[in-house]
C-alpha cells in the first residue's frame, strides 16, 4: 500500500517547512508550492490525496479554487487554511473539504488528517 500524497499550497515558507516535516513524520509523501498557478498545476501532475491549501496566496484566494480542485479529483481532500470562516457556498458543493482556521495547532492538523478517515 502506497503512503498518501499531500500537496502543500501555502505562501509562508517557515509553514510550510514544519508542515512538512510533521507530516513526514507521520509517513505521508509531501510536496509544495508556493501560490495558487503553481499549485494548481502540481494538483495536475502530482495526484495528491489530500491539499493543504492557504486562502490567502499571492496570486488570490484559495477559496475560490477549491471547486476545480475538486472537479480535477472529486475524491481529494482539501484543507483550506485561512484566517476568516468562507461564505456558506464553498461549505455545500464539496463534501471533501476541511477548513482548518489559523493559527493552525498540532491538534487541528491532526484533526484534519483524520477527518473522513484519510489517515
Amino acid at each position: 500500500m502506497r503512503n498518501k500524497k499531500i500537496l502543500l499550497i501555502e505562501d509562508e515558507f517557515e509553514l510550510c517547512m514544519l508542515l512538512k516535516l510533521h507530516l513526514l513524520e507521520k509517513g505521508y509523501e509531501v510536496e509544495m508550492t508556493y501560490n495558487l498557478k503553481d499549485g494548481l498545476e502540481r494538483v495536475r501532475t502530482y495526484s495528491p490525496d489530500i491539499v493543504f491549501l492557504d486562502n490567502n496566496l499571492p496570486d488570490g484566494l484559495g477559496w475560490n479554487c477549491v471547486s476545480e480542485i475538486a472537479n480535477f479529483n472529486p475524491a481529494i481532500r482539501i484543507n483550506l487554511m485561512t484566517g476568516i470562516m468562507p461564505d456558506d457556498n464553498i461549505l455545500s458543493e464539496n463534501i471533501n473539504l476541511y477548513i482548518m482556521m489559523k493559527p493552525l495547532s498540532k491538534k487541528e492538523i491532526e484533526q484534519s488528517l483524520s477527518f473522513g478517515n484519510f489517515n
